[in-house]
């Protein structure tokens, strides 16, 4: 079996699914609705000149012009682990550019309403490692990798690659990887930067010399260096352009793009729309008969491993460690496929052996060493839990495919009939309490309304008993189950 990168496009949205061994792994979706133009560089041309405002309005081909304030006008910035950074003295915007002058600029803010996109002069260039800066001549490290020994590795892989095109920071997710990948890295960025100066040299002003790489695109970028066999696409426009995208960037993919022409759509083919719902859902289900709960809340996720209907062949402890050794490469898959981040807690089934719990803990480990997602995983905690991170990198699935239950409110559970039906007979005798009515009328849900008449109809009764008057039922199709109003007559 192979690794296969399939790529779905349509015009509103592109999803990539990695299926690994028949098995999908990863899902990415982007929809070309939420696409803003951050990152984009332009040449634009100086259309006003502010001096009052220490700005520039800046035609880079949009409705309205995009805005450069003086600050903005900087030399490359120095790195962010060098103690003493140089300051730029802004000097007064009429001394720095003038009307009708062509100039390069990045985007650092989309257009919002009236106001035009935000841009800056000082351009950087984004890899999944690094990121380029040209004409600078330092390396940085993030701040955020703690190990000196680590930041003097990388430190030192990085710092052959710099010349005078320019230098690079070394991202958070860099920890840890290999030379190979960061070199990878640094030929991208320079093959990326000398297009964008030719593109300088040849275009018009007001046209876009780099665009921010759509979904597609950057998983590519991003997938240089791993075992692929495959990459399938399922539009013919989008196939071309990585292509094209390929020969002058990322050779090595080249020869592995396909264009899928099948009838069945390509994600039926390798049954990923079917495996997406069942990433959307509570429950998990383990081969063997044993299943997990995963719960998503805004602090932390937590995993539930239960045996279920897995009783085992010998004892019950043999049983235990079974279910939770296979749970381990469920949870693994899980947590990339859903794209989960943050704190995970995982309630393994308790295990009395001590073997059996670093045997668990080891396959953990080794199940989540194929994500390329930085994770770390702390032992058994006092309580049996395993506590563990996962670096976020992008919203998960559920936030990207589903919004809050309008019922529940976000709370993943409604209150039963019963509950419901109670607290109507509450709000009847709060209402005649406190108001003058000859009568009481009650819209509820269908299966409230229903339970007011049959089951709750002894409550009801002694109620109009109690208070003295009718109170009359009826149903609305269109109400939730919690919703009900009461209307004095």
């Amino acid at each position: 079996m192979s690794t296969e990168l399939l790529v779905n496009v349509t015009p509103s949205e592109t999803r990539v699914a990695l299926v690994d061994h028949g098995m999908l792994q990863e899902v990415h979706i982007e929809r070309q609705a939420k696409r803003g133009i951050v990152g984009n560089i332009y040449k634009g041309k100086i259309s006003r000149v502010l001096p009052g405002m220490q700005a520039a309005f800046v035609d880079i081909g949009m409705d309205k012009a995009a805005f450069l304030h003086a600050s903005d006008i900087v030399p490359h910035t120095e790195c962010v682990d060098v103690q003493e950074k140089h300051h730029f003295q802004a000097r007064n915007i009429a001394e720095l550019v003038r009307q009708g002058q062509d100039i390069m600029v990045q985007v650092v803010k989309d257009p919002i309403s009236t106001k035009g996109a935000r841009l800056t002069t000082d351009i950087t260039l984004p890899s999944r490692y690094l990121v380029f800066m040209p004409g600078s001549a330092h390396v940085g490290v993030s701040q955020r990798i703690e190990s000196e020994e680590e930041r003097e590795r990388l430190k030192n892989i990085v710092s052959r690659h710099v010349d005078e095109l320019g230098g690079f920071i070394i991202r958070t997710a860099a920890e840890g990887v290999g030379e190979r990948e960061l070199e990878q890295d640094t030929v991208f960025l320079k093959r990326l930067w000398r297009k964008v100066l030719e593109r300088r040299g040849k275009y018009k002003p007001c046209s876009v010399l780099y665009e921010d790489l759509s979904l597609a695109f950057r998983i590519l970028r991003d997938f240089v260096g791993t075992e692929l066999d495959r990459i399938r696409v399922d539009s013919r426009l989008t196939f071309e352009q990585l292509k094209q995208f390929t020969e002058e960037f990322v050779p090595e993919l080249n020869p592995k793009l396909d264009y899928y022409s099948g009838e069945s759509p390509i994600f039926d083919m390798y049954d990923v729309e079917n495996e997406i719902q069942r990433a959307l859902e509570r429950k998990v289900e383990l081969k063997s008969g044993g299943y997990l709960i995963i719960d998503q809340t805004e602090a932390m996720t937590t995993v539930d491993i239960n045996t279920g209907a897995f009783v085992g062949h010998r004892n019950l402890e043999e049983t235990i460690f079974n279910t939770n050794l296979e749970a381990t490469a469920a949870i693994a898959r899980q947590l990339r496929l859903r794209n989960l981040g943050g704190i995970i807690i995982i309630d393994f089934i308790d295990m009395q052996s001590d073997d059996h719990r670093r045997r668990v803990l080891q396959s953990l480990e080794q199940a989540l060493a194929k994500d390329r997602a930085k994770t770390s995983v702390n032992g058994f905690s006092q309580l049996g839990l395993v506590e563990m991170t996962r670096k976020r990198t992008r919203e998960s699935l559920e936030h990207v495919l589903c919004a809050e239950c309008p019922e529940c409110k976000g709370r993943g559970r409604v209150k039963t009939v019963e509950s419901v039906c109670f607290e109507i007979l509450r709000e009847v005798l709060r209402v005649n309490r406190a108001y003058d009515a000859d009568r009481f009328v009650v819209y509820a849900s269908l299966a409230v309304a229903e339970a007011l008449h049959v089951e709750e109809s002894h409550s009801l009764a002694e109620l109009e008993v109690f208070i003295g008057k009718e109170v009359k039922v009826q149903a609305e199709p269109l109400y939730s189950q919690e919703q009900f109003d009461v209307v004095m007559m």
